[in-house]
């Protein structure tokens, strides 16, 4: 009974994640209950719609009233851009919509990061208030809600992009929208997805919410298999590795050699594939038991070539949100826009309020713009060169800044950026880019590797001192006669880390070998397989609560 009511009662430390028995527990007793209502479409989504309020309640406690007023927002406003026919009106209503939803997403996330730079550009020293909070507590002599904090709700950034992918579809016309309130809500908080995605296109999920489930063994299977493949992620290659390694390492950097340092952030590129890569395995195998396709979002990114090869491969669902949402829109590869110049210009005078003190910073700054855009005014293919490039930096940088509320987020996007830009112009003079040969293929996977790596020290690192304390390490104390004494002494961490590389470095075809020998093998195997891996994982599993790095986000 205690296990019960530890299960469907709220708690702050403990929330309901994929990696926690009360979770399969509570997933078991949801789906006896699936299975019985399943058959009735419009019973099937309220039913699915209620327990992923109750899953995100788990998570977040009383923010699910954020996640209702988003849904009610998006299907009141999403009506009325179907029912307008004027064009003005209908481009009024979707701007609305989007502006509501990165209204209420940079009030939680970035209400701090607006505040710090402000202060650090302007010398002031403003504080952080909790307006809503503050509204709150308005209505009573009990001050229930802390005003000088504001929290971060899990998952906000998916299910903003979510509601506003809603919008936008109905207002390009390629979408219909729900007839219910509730169905749009189970669209919005499906909750295997929920808190750390894929992000979920309203063009490929909502049709799939009118359809009856259709639930095969071939489904079953893939679900089952992605599930046991996402345990093993997480909790092996991910987990365990940063509980025996990567966590004591990164909290004293200089404690360490520049060896230690180094295989550290080697592991950590291995821990953070592992770690959202295994939730989105989970979630894609949840949804199939059910009888829903989420998108993929991981094609084995560690065998791209290049920067912007990774970026296909890699969170998958957000970088085809960014190029059909932003990119695209700001002018793509075409032109650029009104929206680009000013996003730029505002970056641009940041810069110089920035490193206002710096004059030959600044004075480097201002000619190399300057110069550039002379040369586009005179020539058009100069001019079309730069519209892409700054719609491509643009792009990167407001996808850093997604990631997180941090200038250091922001230099990891626009690092990642800068790579795409480069390769652009070297694979044009680049003699390796038509040969095929293994050792050039190999040569290529290295760098990118390498580069994806490095520039990660951004996404990884606490602060900008925390980084540079890194790149101290590796720089100046790299120490290679102690290589042998760490190896030995975390042997158990490298072998994980070892077969973690090589099982994601696996051909295709040998994967596609090893998912078909599970679908084709017996019940029984399946399920003396499931258990083995249940052991294992939780033999390396930690009493410590280890939640998902993307749920930050």
């Amino acid at each position: 009974m205690n296990r019960l009511e530890e299960i469907f009662s709220f708690s702050e430390s403990y929330p309901l994640i994929f990696t926690q028995v009360n979770f399969w527990i509570f997933f078991a007793i949801i789906y006896f209950i699936f299975a019985i209502v399943y058959k009735k479409i419009s019973l099937r989504n309220s039913y699915l719609f209620f327990i992923s309020l109750f899953f995100y309640y788990k998570t977040s406690g009383l923010f699910v009233g954020i996640l209702l007023f988003s849904t009610l927002v998006d299907f009141i406003i999403g009506k009325k851009i179907y029912k307008t026919e004027h064009q003005k009106k209908r481009y009024f209503l979707v701007t609305l919509s989007v502006c509501i939803n990165l209204l209420v997403l940079c009030y939680f996330k970035y209400a701090y990061f607006f505040t710090d730079s402000f202060n650090l550009l302007f010398n002031t020293n403003h504080e952080v208030v909790n307006w809503l909070a503050k509204w709150g507590n308005s209505f009573s002599d009990q001050n229930y809600f802390t005003v000088d904090k504001i929290i971060l709700p899990v998952g906000i950034s998916f299910y903003t992009f979510q509601t506003i992918s809603y919008s936008v579809d109905i207002y390009r016309r390629k979408l219909k929208p729900l007839d219910s309130i509730l169905d749009f809500g189970f669209y919005v908080s499906f909750f295997p997805q929920l808190v750390a995605g894929p992000i979920v296109r309203a063009e490929s999920f909502v049709p799939q919410i009118s359809k009856p489930t259709i639930l095969t063994k071939t489904d079953f299977d893939a679900g089952t298999y992605l599930i046991l493949k996402g345990l093993i992620k997480k909790m092996l290659f991910a987990d365990f590795i940063a509980m025996h390694f990567l966590d004591r390492v990164f909290d004293a950097p200089e404690m360490y050699s520049g060896f230690a340092n180094f295989m550290a952030m080697i592991g950590y590129s291995l821990q953070i594939y592992g770690d959202f890569s295994g939730y989105t395995d989970i979630a894609i195998g949840l949804a199939l038991l059910m009888g829903f396709q989420l998108p993929v979002n991981f094609n084995s990114p560690y065998k791209a070539t290049n920067a912007g090869d990774f970026w296909k491969r890699w969170h998958m669902s957000l970088s085809t949100w960014l190029r059909d949402y932003l990119y695209i829109p700001l002018g793509g590869n075409r032109k650029g826009t009104v929206g680009s110049y000013i996003i730029l210009g505002i970056m641009l005078l940041i810069l110089l309020i920035a490193f206002k003190s710096n004059l030959l910073l600044i004075g480097l700054i201002l000619m190399v713009s300057i110069g550039i855009f002379i040369a586009g005014y005179y020539k058009s293919s100069i001019k079309n060169h730069i519209n892409t490039n700054i719609n491509l930096m643009l792009t990167m940088l407001i996808g850093g800044l997604w990631h997180g509320a941090s200038w250091k987020f922001v230099i990891w996007g626009g690092l990642n950026g800068l790579g795409i830009v480069v390769y652009k112009y070297w694979r044009k003079i680049s003699p390796y880019e038509q040969k095929n040969q293994w050792y050039v293929r190999f040569w290529k996977i290295g760098i990118t590797f390498l580069f994806i790596t490095f520039t990660r020290i951004y996404f990884r690192g606490e602060s900008m001192e925390h980084i540079s304390k890194w790149y101290f390490q590796v720089w100046n104390h790299f120490d290679l006669k102690t290589a042998l004494e760490i190896i030995t002494h975390y042997q158990a961490v490298f072998w994980v880390m070892l077969i973690g590389y090589i099982s994601h470095w696996l051909p295709k075809t040998t994967k596609n070998f090893i998912e078909n020998l599970y679908a084709k093998s017996p019940v029984l195997i399946k399920i003396m397989l499931g258990a083995m891996i249940g052991m294992i994982c939780y033999q390396a599993f930690s009493s410590d609560f280890q939640p998902f790095i993307y749920f930050q986000f």
